[in-house]
């Protein structure tokens, strides 16, 4: 059976002009998905007129008559974009006609409308931005990356949950190894809700390594890192941040004398390797975790490379089942969860 992507075809920076070629590339290069192509039909049509007969069994546009703007209000987005392309894309997964929703647009709008359309997990009380990265071992899953600035000790658990039901999907691993993003390793290092949150996931069925630190993420030590959403984005901006200016560096070095360049055209296949290692474009495109549906976020500024990647990522993320695995965890696994002097049934959960 074909996965069905629905896609926000106006989000983002560019809109069709890049949502829709990648799709196009996309459906070139996998064979087992169709595509729901949602926005204005007149300038999808337009983008896909010379491809349109080649894939006119997998291609169905849907015609949304607003768009979301890259910085607009989530409130507003929510009160008065109800045809907005997004929001009908999101209405597509919650109707079961589309397995996934991939959108490059207004971050705040795409988690506000994924949470008020296909509303929470039972036993989840917020949904995480999750995020695969690259290390010297392979991928890691970061979580939260920026929907939750201040999380409980709670919440801090069921990010590890469900980051680790994610890396099992897609790593096939069946326990994917946690940690917690922390100032040291030391059990008395952090604060307390780093502290309490850690011993949640210490008395918890998942594999937890324990604390982590910063230098950790991209060395393999774990396979899922949880912290709150305020440390996880500066993190994952300190990270890019550094990954351009060691590329500045790099070039800057390369370019400096005639001899310099030399050695830069001899190194020429290594740092094409090396650029394909670490290219961003490979790792655009973060999940929405905890949610009754699959949503991939790709970065608003995305070219063409970078939202293949997400879509890339959302058909592997569907054929891995992790929406399934995931709410297979929970209803197995009703740990009970304190706040406070109060016992809370983990899968009852509603709000903290």
């Amino acid at each position: 059976m074909a996965i069905i992507l629905a896609v926000d075809a106006m989000g983002g920076d560019h809109g069709v002009n890049i949502t829709v070629p990648a799709c196009l590339r996309f459906l070139s290069e996998v064979v087992d998905v169709n595509l729901i192509l949602v926005g204005d039909r007149d300038n999808i049509y337009k983008q896909i007129a010379s491809e349109l007969s080649r894939f006119s069994d997998r291609i169905e546009v849907v015609h949304a008559t607003q768009v979301v703007g890259m910085d607009e209000a989530p409130q507003s987005a929510m009160r008065t974009k109800r045809d907005s392309s997004m929001r009908v894309a999101i209405n597509l997964v919650k109707e079961g006609k589309a397995h996934a929703v991939v959108s490059a647009g207004n971050t705040g709008a795409l988690m506000a409308i994924a949470r008020y359309v296909l509303r929470t997990m039972d036993g989840i009380d917020r949904p995480a931005i999750a995020k695969l990265m690259p290390t010297v071992k392979g991928e890691v899953c970061v979580l939260d990356l920026g929907a939750n600035i201040d999380c409980s000790p709670e919440h801090l658990q069921q990010f590890g949950v469900m980051g680790a039901q994610l890396m099992r999907g897609v790593t096939g691993k069946a326990t994917p190894s946690v940690g917690i993003l922390n100032i040291g390793s030391e059990d008395i290092k952090g604060n307390e809700t780093v502290k309490k949150a850690a011993e949640l996931l210490k008395t918890s069925n998942l594999n937890f390594y324990g604390n982590v630190e910063g230098d950790d993420i991209f060395k393999g030590v774990v396979d899922v890192v949880v912290t709150d959403g305020f440390t996880g984005n500066v993190s994952l901006k300190t990270t890019e941040g550094v990954a351009k200016m060691i590329a500045f560096f790099l070039k800057e070095e390369f370019t400096r004398t005639w001899f310099t360049k030399l050695i830069a055209l001899m190194s020429y296949p290594v740092l094409k390797r090396l650029k394909q290692r670490v290219d961003p474009s490979k790792y655009n495109g973060a999940v929405l975790l905890g949610l009754n549906g699959l949503v991939i976020k790709s970065h608003g500024g995305a070219d063409i490379n970078g939202f293949y990647y997400a879509l890339v990522q959302a058909h592997h993320e569907v054929g891995a089942g992790v929406i399934g695995l995931l709410h297979e965890y929970l209803q197995q696994n009703k740990q009970i969860l304190t706040d406070g002097d109060e016992l809370l049934e983990f899968t009852d959960l509603k709000s903290l």
